[in-house]
């Protein structure tokens, strides 16, 4: 199944973070990266969050289910020092499962689409690099046009000359 991931940090060796995630998700031999969009520096979103993060979008091919796909990726946020339940902080790496395939899913533990996926340029300007016209599932419209509706003020800008993996 093909899977789109939000990755990020903002603590650290950004970029290093970013690219060592990337390498530790693709360890099992279970997950098979396809592409990776541009790098984006991009503001703080939330209170309690200082540094500027690093971010970009990953496609990748898993057999994997969502459930399991999301039990690795929590896996590896722990394993590089992300610290859960004490509120939004600085974090070394975040990573979030945007899409999978076209799956609608909605429990305690996962959602997909990811329920904020549609409201943050963070996340739309490296995906529409990617899949600029996938329709999203639920609301029935391609990654460029949400991007375009977008009303997120926050300042998002590529990194020119600077590459997550194998490019």
């Amino acid at each position: 199944m093909k899977a789109y991931l939000g990755i990020g940090s903002n603590q650290g060796d950004r970029v290093g973070n970013c690219r060592k995630a990337l390498v530790t998700l693709q360890r099992e031999g279970d997950i098979l990266l396809r592409r990776t969009s541009s790098l984006h520096q991009t503001e703080p979103v939330g209170e309690g969050l200082e540094g500027w993060f690093v971010n970009a979008v990953a496609e990748v091919e898993t057999e994997l289910d969502p459930f399991c796909l999301l039990h690795r990726l929590k896996g590896i946020e722990a394993e590089m020092g992300r610290r859960k339940g004490i509120g939004k902080t600085d974090r070394p790496i975040d990573l979030d499962l945007l899409l999978f395939g076209d799956c609608i899913l909605e429990s305690e533990e996962l959602v997909l689409p990811h329920p904020r996926l549609h409201l943050r340029r963070f996340v739309l300007e490296p995906l529409v690099e990617l899949i600029p016209w996938q329709v999203h599932p639920l609301l029935g419209q391609t990654m460029r046009a949400l991007l375009q509706s977008l009303n997120d003020p926050h300042w998002v800008r590529r990194m020119e000359g600077q590459v997550l993996a194998g490019e």
